[in-house]
Order: C-alpha cells, then structure tokens, then sequence
C-alpha cells in the first residue's frame, strides 16, 4: 500500500477571525500586528487591516500578524468572525487561538492552505478551517492542514471541514492532535515516520477511505498513541481489498498502541494492523464492519488484542499471514456476536469469529452467533503452535475448526464450552470446509499433532 497524492477540496462558511497584537509604543510609527497581551486590545493599525466577514481575501494580514507573533514567541489571539484566506505558512512557534466553535478561516484558493515545516512549538486551538471545496495542488500540499517535520505539535479543539481528501496531514511529526473534529475528508487524519505522536480523543465521521492512517516508509519502532477516538461512517470509494475503508489502518509502524475508541460503520475493518509489530489493540468497541473487524496481518511479530467488544462484521478478528511472516500474538478475554458469510462473495464469505495460525494464544473470549464457525485455527499448511483454550463459543455453526493439511503444525484445543453448534462442536477442515467427524466427542480419532482434551460440547 502507498499514500495517495491528491487534490482536496473544502468550504467555507460561518464565522470568522481576527487578529490582536499589542499596542504600538507612542513613539512608534506603523508596524506589523504583533499577539495580544492579556487584557490588551488589537492595535488601530490592526483592525484595518484584518476585515471579518468581508469578502476580501485577508492572507496578506494574516500572514503578516502570524509572522509577527510567532517571531515575538507570543500567542496570536482570532476572536469570533469569518476571515478568507489562501495559502499560510506557519513559522516555530506559531500558537494561534481562537473562540471555540465562532473562529472559522475560509480558504479562498491556492496550492495549499494551511503548512508548516520544519517548525516546532506550533499550536493551533478552537478554531474551525472550512476549504471551500476548492482544489490544491498535490505536489504542494496533501491535505488542508499539512505539517512536515514539526515537533510539539499541539492540535487542540480543531475542526477541519469539507476537505475532499485529507483533513490534516502529518509527516516526521511529535506531539498531539487531540478533541479535534474531521467530517467529510477523504482520509481524517494521516501520520507517516511519527517521532511521538499522540491521536486521542477526536470526533471522525464521513470519510470517503480511511479515518486514521500511522504508517511508515519502511518498517520500524513507531510508539504512536491511538486513544478513546470516536469514529463513524467510513466508505472505501477508491476500492482495492483493505487498502482503504478502515476506521484505523497501522502500517509497518511498530509499538502502536491502540486502545479505548469507539468505531462504527466501516467499510472493511474497524482496526487494521498491516506489518505493524508489537502492535496493541485493547479495549475498542467496534461495530457494523463490512470485512475483518480487527486484523494483525501480513509480517508482523507479536500482537496484543485484548477486551475489545465486536458486534456485526463479517470476522471479528484475524491474526493471520503466517505465509509473509505473521505470528505471535495474544488474543484474549473480547467479546465477539453477529458475525455474517458474505454469500455474494465467491472466495471470501468469511463469517469467523477469531481466525489464527502461528504462535498464537487464544483464550478467554466469549463468541456469539458466527454463521461459519466460532474459531478456525490455521490455513492449509500455515498453522504452527496454536493454544485454544478456555473460550466459551455459543449459537455457531461449527464451534472450532482446525486445518487438516498434512504440513500443519500443532495446536491443542482444550477447557472450551461449545453450545448449540449444529455442524459440530470441533472439527477438521480444508481451507474453511469442514470435514471428518466431532473431534470433541468421545472415541473420536484425533491426529498426533493435535491435543483435543477437557472440552465441553453441549447442543443447545
């Protein structure tokens, strides 16, 4: 997978902004707008030049007041009102605020709209940036709050709306994007090569691809925070088979944590681990997901997924692509329902549970009503230590499925509870069909590399 290049579009409305600096000394002439001081009020020079709720474009001014602000290290105050503008460069140090909900830049058009590079220390807080559904250039600018190797980054009470495509871009950055707002983007919020990244507590909705993306350039130590962010309504208009229509999508970043979000109609997967080693995916509540609920796939090394709560998908969760290097992980105490075949699809209908296949443990889950089987345990010859353990596997089809290809590996399946599974409580299968007898029931043949013992099959 490669991060698209793209031309964004957003809008404009509402309410607007100002800017404040201190007042010019008596013996001064004419100066640029500087931050305002506590209790201060915004300079003459000032208020003729920043119009809000003009038609005017005001980049010129605005510019100049941040320029001015930053290089005086003080914040740049932007009471209620609508401003328009193009194109802004934000320098170190640049901490513009403005009044939560009323503080609204309207872009007026241009390569880019919001940038800063190589910054550090720039916060921006309360204030809404609405794109006007005009296009960038990609080459210039990816998203329309894009910010390339900034540390410290504060984003703070920031709604970013009627971007096309992304929200806010972020590469080689620190810092924190935190109960912000991204509606109707292509992809919300977007972090490559992190350097200590915090992602918590955001309000994302209506995206046409992805809601957050942590990815990285090649495979490495990422340590980015995913916490208690509320996602709903993510689409996969570019299609492929994952690549887009997730609510978090982790990708050759190592060390992610993942935890506490709230997610919710999705497209494909609700959390998607690709390559993402060391990846932790604990207490999510995830809902009405069209593919895998939470994936680890592909090469990774080591997984958490623990106490997330799943409830309509078409798989709750899948550690799998033992082929590509895939393996260890801990899939432990979440509770899984409502889990549908895809009739439609010809080759994919799903309709699992949990699904592993290499160093895996799996125990303490609770899984409801899966339309193919509670657990299935490797994938033709892709399967090697696998522990099934003290799960309770209610109203399946089949309870435990388990590979029968000769070149499997081992797996012990042991102290479940399998009620009401009337295709079998533990059985062989064939690349997902199963064959051959209950494994669970008495004087059942089991193969030498398998451990079926202390299991509890009843039929309702």
């Amino acid at each position: 997978m490669t991060m698209d290049r793209r031309t964004l579009l957003s809008a404009g409305t509402g309410l607007g902004v100002i800017a404040a600096t201190r007042p010019a000394l008596a013996t001064a002439g004419p100066r640029e707008a500087h931050a305002l001081e506590p209790g201060a009020a915004p300079s003459t020079s000032l208020k003729s030049k920043l119009q809000p709720g003009s038609p005017s474009d005001q980049t010129t001014a605005l510019q100049a007041a941040i320029d001015a602000a930053a290089a005086r290290g003080q914040p740049l105050h932007l009471p209620a009102g609508a401003l328009r503008t193009g194109a802004l460069r934000l320098p170190a140090n640049t901490k513009l605020i403005g009044a939560s909900g009323l503080t609204v830049l309207e872009f007026t058009g241009g390569p880019s709209f919001l940038t800063a590079k190589d910054a550090s220390g720039v916060t921006l807080q309360d204030i809404v940036f609405d794109g006007g559904l005009l296009p960038l250039d990609p080459e210039q600018s990816d998203a329309l709050l894009r910010f390339e190797g900034c540390t410290a980054l504060i984003l703070q009470r920031v709604e970013v709306r009627r971007a096309l495509l992304n929200g806010i871009s972020l590469e080689r950055c620190s810092g924190r994007i935190s109960d912000c707002t991204v509606r109707g983007a292509s992809q919300a919020i977007t972090s490559n090569n992190a350097t200590g990244l915090e992602i918590a507590h955001n309000h994302i909705a209506d995206c046409a691809n992805n809601g957050i993306l942590v990815w990285r350039d090649k495979p490495g130590e990422d340590g980015t925070i995913v916490s208690s962010n509320r996602i709903e309504g993510i689409k996969a208009r570019n299609g492929g088979s994952g690549e887009y229509g997730n609510g978090i999508n982790v990708f050759r970043a190592d060390g992610v944590l993942v935890s506490g979000n709230r997610i919710a109609g999705c497209a494909y997967s609700a959390v998607r681990g690709n390559a993402a080693s060391n990846i932790q995916i604990i207490s999510n509540s995830c809902e009405k997901l069209g593919e895998v609920a939470i994936y680890a796939e592909f090469g990774f090394q080591g997984a958490i997924i623990s106490n997330n709560l799943i409830d309509h998908a078409a798989t709750g969760i899948s550690v799998t692509n033992f082929s590509e290097g895939g393996r260890l992980a801990v899939v432990q105490g979440n509770l899984i329902r409502n889990l549908v075949r895809r009739e439609n699809d010809p080759e994919d209908k799903r309709g699992e549970g949990i699904t592993l296949e290499a160093d895996t443990l799996v125990t303490g889950n609770i899984i409801e009503s899966a339309a193919t089987c509670g657990i299935l345990v490797g994938w033709g010859k892709y399967m090697r230590d696998c522990m099934v353990t003290q799960n309770m596997v209610r109203a399946c089809r089949t309870g435990i499925l388990i590979s029968s290809d000769d070149k499997a590996g081992s797996a012990m399946i042991s102290g479940n509870m399998i009620s009401g599974s009337h295709e079998g409580a533990v059985r062989m299968m064939d690349y997902g069909k199963p064959t051959g007898a209950d494994l669970a029931q008495p004087g059942a043949a089991i193969p030498a590399r398998l451990t079926i013992t202390g299991n509890v099959a009843t039929a309702g």
